[in-house]
């Protein structure tokens, strides 16, 4: 799904950014990674890295506010798919406050903050383009 999202967005896209190629994957990657050396819930963490900009994939909202507005869409999405409301409320930590690891409030949330951040070096090009 964000992945279709991600080329939807694409499509639309005026300067066709690739949001999954450009930043999703390395997100996800690192976040995983991060996971396993800190004893993180791997779905949770997995879960918040996939999501955490989905209300950037979607056009919701602004950037600046874009990590509540993902949270509210997180919740719709998850509980379209019936999922477990213990595990629903930690992943939505994890898109509420992906933009500093000062903010996360347990270790999954510091997972996709810090992989947020971590990611940007995985993609060296992305910087330049933006600056």
């Amino acid at each position: 799904m964000v992945r279709q999202k991600s080329d939807e967005y694409r499509t639309n896209d005026p300067g066709q950014y690739d949001f999954w190629s450009g930043h999703l994957k390395y997100v996800y990657h690192e976040a995983t990674e991060l996971a396993k050396q800190y004893g993180a819930d791997l779905e949770i963490v997995q879960l918040g890295a996939l999501l955490h900009d989905i209300a950037l994939l979607e056009k919701v909202g602004s950037k600046a506010d874009h990590h509540e507005n993902g949270k509210k869409l997180t919740e719709q999405i998850l509980q379209e798919y019936n999922y477990p409301e213990d595990r629903l409320r930690r992943v939505l930590g994890c898109v509420l406050h992906h933009r500093s690891s000062k903010d996360a409030e347990n270790i999954e949330e510091l997972c996709v903050a810090d992989a947020d951040i971590l990611a940007h070096f995985g993609n060296i090009p992305i910087l330049f383009d933006a600056a």
